[in-house]
């Protein structure tokens, strides 16, 4: 359970004191600051995040009901005092509570029972990223291949043996072509027969990798640069 967070407004401090020894006790209480006048507690409320205010009503400077008019959204408010006839005013200010002084702590735990917790913020939703797919043409059936589940690419010449996780298919299409159209960061070409997927890579040497347990060329002509991407990773 989130804690409501409390400022006390009071300026005898015996009666601050109690207040603070009754907060300490209620485990969803959670005392911020005390405050002698209601200009101190405006500067609070600037600094803090203040869920309820005990509010005595005859403070020094600004009387406690003239500071809680002069709040613009002010949290929840139970008024403290020793006078009773101020009672109908505070209610008329939308208070949750009138506690006599002296309190008791029975009637400070009903008053506080009172308070509304503050809810908990809400976790941002984030829209969900579409995974990126892309249709081939096999035997006049368009199969459709999720582009990070992609293992490596094979040149067949005019056609490419694109290798998934689960399955591998054959399109026309020529590697050089398929890399440029794809336009993944993840593949790099390591042969002219083969595009890897760095992500997919589980070993390597100076003269091949090792994909899904199939070990692959790295032509000379690549070598150099295939070095440099996968000491970068």
């Amino acid at each position: 359970m989130q804690k409501i967070r409390c400022l006390i407004v009071e300026d005898e401090p015996i009666a601050a004191e109690i207040l603070e020894d009754y907060i300490r006790q209620v485990p969803f209480l959670e005392l911020v600051e005390v405050c002698t006048d209601a200009i101190y507690a405006l500067q609070a409320l600037q600094r803090e995040p203040i869920d309820l205010i005990f509010l005595d009503i005859h403070l020094p400077k600004l009387k406690g009901l003239d500071f809680l008019r002069a709040l613009d959204k002010p949290p929840s408010v139970i008024l403290t005092t020793a006078y009773h006839q101020y009672a109908l005013e505070g209610y008329d200010l939308n208070v949750v509570d009138y506690l006599l002084k002296p309190i008791e702590f029975s009637r400070f735990l009903k008053a506080v029972q009172k308070v509304q917790p503050p809810r908990p913020a809400a976790p941002e939703q984030k829209e969900p990223q579409e995974r990126p797919f892309r249709f081939f043409n096999v035997n006049k059936r368009m199969e459709k291949i999720y582009l990070d589940e992609v293992a490596y690419v094979e040149s067949l010449k005019e056609y490419v043996r694109i290798i998934t996780r689960e399955k591998e298919i054959v399109t026309k299409f020529q590697i050089g072509e398929l890399e440029k159209e794809l336009g993944m960061n993840n593949l790099l070409r390591i042969h002219r027969s083969f595009l890897v997927a760095k992500d997919k890579i589980t070993a390597y040497t100076a003269t091949e990798v090792e994909v899904g347990g199939k070990r692959l060329p790295i032509g000379r002509t690549y070598r150099e640069e295939v070095a440099r991407e996968l000491e970068g990773l």
